[in-house]
């Protein structure tokens, strides 16, 4: 696969970070000049921030939690040149459940929901990590 079909969907998730953090930004910039929060109250780091503005927050931090991972494969898939249409396709699987799991933690945040974005892309990116480890193991034994 080429470098940037392997890149892509990386791409998208930072680009996914990016706009979280800059609504994040504008909201809480917005909360304070409108004088919902106080900057006494938020400066040493405690949770004051009304639910919505709380929601995209949260939604933001959860981007660095499970992408951490699939940052890390795609490097390692890139590197000793593993990275094959299969890996693209999981890419993007993950990439569009973190879309989802973000579009609904942004709106509705129904939990249930939530999770099941959620666990498309743990289950898909623990196989990625299998797929990964199995190539790399059965090209070492020679298999």
């Amino acid at each position: 696969m080429s470098i940037s079909a392997v890149l892509l969907p990386v791409f998208v998730q930072v680009a996914l970070t990016f706009l979280l953090l800059m609504w994040m930004g504008r909201s809480r910039i917005g909360s304070i000049r409108a004088g919902d929060v106080k900057v006494r109250d938020i400066a040493l780091g405690e949770r004051n921030w009304p639910p919505r503005i709380q929601q995209i927050a949260n939604s933001y931090h959860s981007q660095f939690e499970l992408p951490v991972l699939f940052y890390a494969i795609v490097a390692l898939a890139l590197i000793t040149r593993k990275a094959d249409l299969v890996f693209v396709v999981l890419s993007w699987v993950f990439v569009v459940s973190r879309l989802v799991h973000a579009a609904i933690h942004t709106t509705s945040n129904r939990v249930q929901q939530r999770f099941t974005a959620f666990l498309v892309g743990v289950i898909v990116l623990m196989a990625m990590w299998i797929v990964f480890a199995l190539r790399i193991l059965s090209a070492e034994a020679g298999i």
